[in-house]
């Protein structure tokens, strides 16, 4: 919601839970019929409609390599396949579409078959990047999935504001950052960050969530100013009615 308001500051039009009925070509472009009633005149229409695993061709089913319900290769914790002399790591697995993760995947995949040293890639608090504008950072879980996981419930602690270096320029463009903590164990489970360079800011805190660091060790951290970052580490105030059991 805080990217969507963003985007609209930037003149973008964002319209939600909505599908096409038709596009319609006209001599002075494409107007898009849209099934609340609307129509949107655009010169190109792109689709983003996700990605499946591209294995067709390879002879897997020869291999003996089987695919799993949702057509990916399907493999153990170590990237072996059901063939007993192949392995298949990044997308073709469709365990986390990343090159960071796949480059993980092929250095645990060279331990454990050329280095007698079995190891697996551990998926949990991999920090991912949406190069939007404003960007947007994410490491760890989000509150609904920390709510659901966390037995004792969470505390969530967000703040909202106008970046120093934006207050010289009026620009309105507000950041978000967003800390979700395990109430029991006070470890912060999550970090979501909107705004300038938030994928620079949210690899350095991945590395504080995988740790397992807690809120305390999080606030003992004396801040850098002025920076954005600092807000990371100044953020004392609760979510009114943020903690509760999931």
């Amino acid at each position: 919601a805080h990217l969507a308001g963003e985007i609209e500051k930037r003149g973008i039009k964002v319209i939600l839970g909505c599908q096409h009925e038709k596009i319609e070509k006209t001599a002075t472009g494409l107007v898009n019929h849209l099934e609340n009633g609307m129509k949107l005149e655009t010169d190109v229409v792109m689709f983003a409609t996700g990605r499946i695993p591209h294995v067709k061709g390879l002879g897997l089913e020869a291999a003996g390599v089987e695919l799993n319900d949702e057509g990916a290769i399907k493999v153990d914790p170590y990237s072996k396949t059901t063939a007993d002399n192949i392995w298949a790591i990044g997308d073709v697995t469709d365990r986390m579409n990343l090159t960071p993760v796949a480059i993980r995947e092929a250095v645990a995949f060279h331990q454990t078959v050329y280095r007698d040293n079995p190891q697996h890639f551990d998926y949990e608090a991999v920090a991912t990047a949406v190069f939007s504008q404003p960007p947007v950072g994410i490491v760890g879980l989000t509150e609904s999935e920390a709510r659901r996981s966390c037995s004792a419930g969470v505390d969530v602690y967000v703040t909202r504001f106008r970046p120093m270096k934006y207050a010289f320029t009026g620009s309105e463009e507000r950041v978000l950052m967003k800390l979700v903590v395990d109430a029991e164990s006070q470890r912060v489970v999550g970090v979501h960050i909107v705004g300038p360079d938030s994928p620079e800011m949210i690899q350095l805190a991945a590395i504080a969530v995988k740790a397992g660091l807690t809120k305390a060790q999080w606030d003992a951290t004396c801040a850098v100013h002025p920076t954005m970052a600092e807000e990371l580490v100044t953020m004392r105030e609760k979510q009114s009615g943020a903690t509760s059991a999931g």
